[in-house]
């Protein structure tokens, strides 16, 4: 009997955890034909996430729960359930049951046909707010613009991964890491299936706006050398209009003889060149801090305690 992993990283859920092993007991033992196994990561929950956790880790011998030392991030405790999973395939499943569990019923079934891995791609996001829609459409338009390695538009962590791609995925080694990209860059054979995201029943998104940016730049530094490789062409550009403008002030005071006053156009060309120079810097900045990062190679992360039944 095939074994199929289930892979749900949490942080601060306590309200969530009934409604999620309600939802999705009911999901799996409707697919008697597969062995399940639960694997709740626990990043850094400061409420009563983990101890519900344990109430539920007592009756149920499917589930595991992995206990991070503290929070990491939602891109590690999917790390950590990846390396755990002991299963023929693994399914990456958000714990607010915002993306409906009945979609491991059409993953299952696009897995069958042979795809090693199966995207569920958010074709509606009415239940996101009008600012974090929008933002999400500019993230991923930017992204595949300048990043080598593309990912489909809208495309959560909700997806199926073959064993074959889960360790692949472990040979990975970043600290860093933007877990869409390195999906998209071990270059599965892809199925996709569209979904429309639901509402949160309990509790509230743990992304603030500042996160999601800093996400975004990840994302992007992480995929793409084309923001370093851009300030050559700006460098570029803005010395052939500095050479252009200095001959067109020299022919004019030759041909004309005007001596134009220079204080303002002074102050805006060092104010203009100094934010371009401190832009630049700050992007090198980002680039040389992953690398400083990188180079210390602590762990991905740490585990306190794994419980199981």
């Amino acid at each position: 009997m095939k074994k199929i992993s289930i892979i749900s990283p949490c942080c601060n859920e306590e309200q969530m955890v009934d409604e999620f092993f309600f939802d999705l007991t009911k999901i799996i033992d409707s697919i008697p034909q597969y062995q399940f196994e639960i694997i709740v990561v626990n990043d850094g929950s400061s409420d009563d996430t983990l101890a519900r956790l344990k109430l539920h880790a007592e009756k149920n011998n499917k589930l595991s729960i992995i206990d991070l030392n503290r929070n990491f991030g939602k891109e590690i405790a999917i790390t950590a359930g990846i390396d755990h999973a002991c299963g023929d395939a693994a399914i990456v499943v958000d714990f607010d049951l915002q993306d409906p569990l009945s979609l491991i019923f059409d993953f299952i079934k696009k897995w069958e046909e042979g795809y090693e891995a199966v995207v569920g791609i958010r074709c509606d996001r009415n239940s996101d707010g009008f600012f974090k829609r929008k933002t999400a459409e500019l993230f991923y338009s930017i992204y595949n613009l300048f990043a080598e390695i593309k990912i489909p538009k809208n495309a959560g962590d909700y997806r199926l991964l073959n064993r074959k791609i889960i360790e692949q995925l472990k040979t990975l080694p970043e600290r860093q890491r933007f877990m869409k990209g390195l999906f998209s860059w071990v270059g599965a054979k892809c199925a996709y299936v569209n979904y429309s995201r639901k509402k949160r029943s309990h509790g509230t998104s743990k992304f603030s706006g500042w996160r999601l940016w800093n996400f975004a730049i990840e994302g992007l530094t992480s995929f793409s050398t084309l923001p370093l490789r851009v300030w050559t062409y700006v460098g570029f550009f803005i010395s052939l209009l500095s050479f252009i403008y200095a001959i067109f002030i020299i022919s004019r005071a030759i041909i004309f003889g005007i001596d134009l006053p220079g204080y303002n156009s002074l102050i805006v060309a060092i104010l203009f060149l100094g934010g371009i120079q401190i832009m630049g810097i700050g992007i090198i900045g980002e680039y040389l801090g992953r690398t400083y990062v990188e180079s210390k190679r602590r762990p991905i992360y740490l585990i306190r305690q794994i419980i199981k039944n």
